[in-house]
């Protein structure tokens, strides 16, 4: 489709996450439901014993798996170009991540809060999850994998947070010992092309890279030339 109609339908998109005070509070709306259903899966599922070896099993698979997923809709996001869909000023905000080089400072829990607004998606997993808890026989090692994946999906948000923020010894600890993402290979997402799309720990990015190779174009020649014509003093603040 042609770059300037893509440009002027991003800015419209912008104007109205901007101007109207409804897509932000949506945004709320979103993280109070996703928060909600993530404690109380997580107040589920801590009534249930299943013995130290198969919480390290379920945490593993749970941090393997949530990489991926948070990886595959990064990758679908940063492809989408549906301005003028009734999700448009959403996508056309999430796609100004890309020139964000650091974010605002903020408090982890405020972070963890307002990023988690943005994970739509996530609203109809932790239903499932909760669903899941009512049903009988359900195995108590999926359960907690499950919640884990949950609540993991949004702690990927902080992790890509502090990639891009702090230099903390913690930060730079829980980087070496691959808990949170490391900056050198977050690095190639911005500097590259279609590459490093994962965010909790980056484990599955060569997975998720051949995945984008083979279905998707990339960003740089695409979504990344519609918002070159969106104001600097408009941006909003992350």
């Amino acid at each position: 489709m042609n770059l300037e109609l893509k440009q002027k339908q991003f800015n419209s998109a912008m104007e109205l996450y901007e101007n109207r005070k409804r897509y932000k509070l949506f945004g709320r709306f979103v993280s109070i439901i996703n928060i909600s259903l993530q404690i109380y899966i997580l107040s589920r599922v801590l009534t249930l014993a299943i013995g130290f070896w198969w919480q390290i099993v379920s945490v593993i698979t749970a941090y393997v798996i949530t990489d991926f997923i948070n990886g595959l809709v990064h990758l679908y996001m940063d492809d989408n170009e549906n301005y003028e869909s009734l999700a448009g000023p959403f996508i056309a905000n999430f796609h100004l991540h890309h020139r964000t080089p650091r974010y605002h400072d903020n408090n982890l829990l405020i972070m963890y809060f307002n990023e988690t607004g943005s994970k739509m998606w996530l609203v109809f997993y932790l239903v499932a999850v909760a669903i899941l808890f009512h049903l009988p026989n359900t195995n108590p090692v999926l359960l907690y994998t499950l919640t884990y994946i949950g609540i993991l999906s949004s702690i990927a948000e902080i992790s890509h947070y502090l990639c891009h923020n702090s230099n903390s010894a913690v930060v730079m600890f829980l980087i070496h010992i691959k808990l949170l993402l490391s900056k050198r290979e977050h690095a190639k997402h911005h500097i590259k092309d279609n590459v490093s799309y994962t965010f909790l720990n980056g484990i599955t990015n060569p997975l998720v890279d051949f995945i984008a190779k083979m279905f998707f174009t990339g960003y740089k020649k695409k979504t990344d030339l519609h918002y070159a014509k969106y104001s600097e003093s408009n941006m909003p603040r992350r």
